[in-house]
């Protein structure tokens, strides 16, 4: 066959091909969210239930934090390979195998007879989601192409990053008071069918890395890297700042991801490329997505401790408490992806929001003993829901805007390693803060007397937001220093990429 002929045949195939995936590409944005949904659920649905596995299987509370960071270490270390390979294999591949494999470790933890299944279920659980995450991102910016349609995708896909851990609370409440802490784990299961049928039918697998090799020693120091830091924040939990397994770990950690710096400036086939880190507007969007992460866990973490322990919520009350939140984030992240940032750019957007979400959560401070949830806690979700809205869905957007087609999964993953490292960072820090707040507040008092203990455990809720206040504000700093001016421009010779 001639070269003419071969390229009329492309030609027309191109063209026949492109109606069926415009009018599938709406059905692909649905099989990514409930991908995403999964992962982003997994983070939080367990927590609420953490009581009752341990009273069934009997294990200690030193051993409970770990049935969080298994799951928070082996997604965090692996997800740029996760990414890379979703590059070099193929996404659809690396998408079908993680949704199988994230399918099969949820019922494995949810048969869990002991601890030490349910920590291995959930630490497998990382580390399939580490290759579906990157892999759903990518696929979902590379489905749409048309500037306007890939916003309203994205404003979907960030809405969930941002809300999903609030429904996550909700789910896990709702399937442990009604059937069983197991059901937080089994339901991944009929997500993962629905998610999988879904993918096998409407997805096409891309290779655009195929030519590449993979990186190994670039992979070993980021993944180790990676696990230091967010284990070194994790200890920081449970031990002291001073302890070495707290800080004998973070040093490693950058010492390591220093080391793996370097070794992209020279790898032939890097990780990492460095050009994804050089632009500024993706830089600062990284930045933003890593400063976000850290300030919710002010807003998910204490708040779910004051509603439950101090109003006396129920884990499914406390779920419906955080709806509000979700509604203003999701509505917030509809109008900055698709009206806000196309016109105006990210400089005014987003500095803008993460000031609304440092006022919602300074507001959030005046909360006391026997406040109402309706006057002292909603209006704050809302305002701070609001806000983050405007923050993560364009700034993820902003993120994988441009990229390469062959990287399209490592930028990804790169923005779901902010993320998690992120929330790691903003765990320690807040739990830390809120605790040394407790204890001062005892100095001098009676640490018996029963309102004297729960004004403490009140002045701890309320530094932690303080602090949260404080990171927001700060980001609302670096965001307008570092975006630049004007509307991002789209660039038609790259392939439209696309994460979450």
């Amino acid at each position: 066959m001639s070269e003419k002929t071969l390229t009329e045949s492309s030609g027309e195939s191109a063209v026949d091909a492109q109606p069926e995936a415009s009018a599938k590409r709406w059905w692909i944005l649905a099989v990514i969210a409930l991908a995403q949904l999964m992962v982003v659920l997994d983070a939080t649905i367990v927590n609420i239930a953490l009581p009752s596995a341990q009273a069934d299987l009997g294990f200690s509370d030193g051993n409970r934090q770990w049935i969080v960071t298994a799951y928070a270490l082996a997604f965090a270390s692996l997800l740029l390979l996760g990414g890379r390979i979703a590059d070099l294999f193929g996404r659809k591949t690396a998408f079908l195998v993680g949704v199988a494999g994230f399918a099969a470790v949820s019922a494995l933890g949810g048969a869990a007879t002991n601890f030490e299944m349910l920590v291995t279920a959930r630490a497998l659980q990382g580390a399939f989601g580490a290759l579906l995450a990157p892999a759903a991102l990518s696929l979902l910016n590379t489905t749409f192409t048309d500037a306007r349609e890939k916003a309203k995708a994205f404003s979907v896909y960030g809405a969930i990053a941002g809300a999903g851990g609030a429904v996550g609370l909700l789910l896990g409440g709702l399937l442990t008071d009604a059937l069983d802490w197991r059901w937080t784990l089994y339901v991944n299961v009929v997500i993962a069918v629905f998610a999988f049928a879904g993918g096998w039918i409407l997805l096409h697998n891309h290779r655009d890395a195929a030519n590449s090799k993979l990186d190994v020693p670039g992979t070993l120091l980021v993944a180790a890297g990676l696990f230091s830091l967010v284990y070194g924040f994790s200890n920081a939990e449970t031990h002291d700042w001073n302890s070495p397994e707290t800080w004998g770990f973070l040093i490693a950690g950058g010492v390591l991801l220093t080391a793996f710096a370097w070794w992209q400036t020279r790898a032939a086939h890097p990780l990492l490329p460095l050009r994804i880190l050089l632009d500024r507007n993706r830089a600062a969007s990284f930045l933003a997505v890593l400063i976000s992460g850290g300030g919710m866990f002010g807003v998910f973490l204490f708040l779910t401790y004051y509603l439950q322990l101090n109003l006396g919520f129920s884990p499914t009350k406390t779920g419906v408490a955080f709806l509000p939140m979700v509604a203003a984030l999701m509505v917030a992240a509809q109008v900055s992806t698709t009206k806000l940032v196309p016109r105006i750019g990210p400089k005014a957007i987003i500095p803008l929001g993460f000031a609304i979400a440092a006022v919602g959560m300074a507001w959030l401070t005046g909360i006391g003993v026997g406040s109402s949830y309706v006057s002292a806690v909603l209006p704050q979700l809302i305002v701070t829901g609001f806000g983050l809205g405007l923050v993560m869905p364009p700034a993820m957007q902003l993120a994988t805007g441009g990229v390469a087609a062959e990287d399209a999964g490592v930028a990804s993953a790169t923005v779901n390693a902010m993320q998690q490292v992120g929330g790691s960072i903003g765990t320690a820090l807040l739990n830390t803060l809120a605790a040394s707040a407790a204890t001062d507040y005892l100095v001098g008092k009676d640490p018996r007397n029963k309102l004297v203990q729960a004004h403490a455990t009140i002045e701890s809720y309320t530094t932690a937001f303080w602090w949260s206040a404080g990171l927001f504000a700060a980001g609302a700093v670096i965001a307008f220093l570092l975006f630049r001016r004007g509307v991002p421009e789209q660039d038609a010779s790259a392939a439209p990429v696309v994460h979450m």
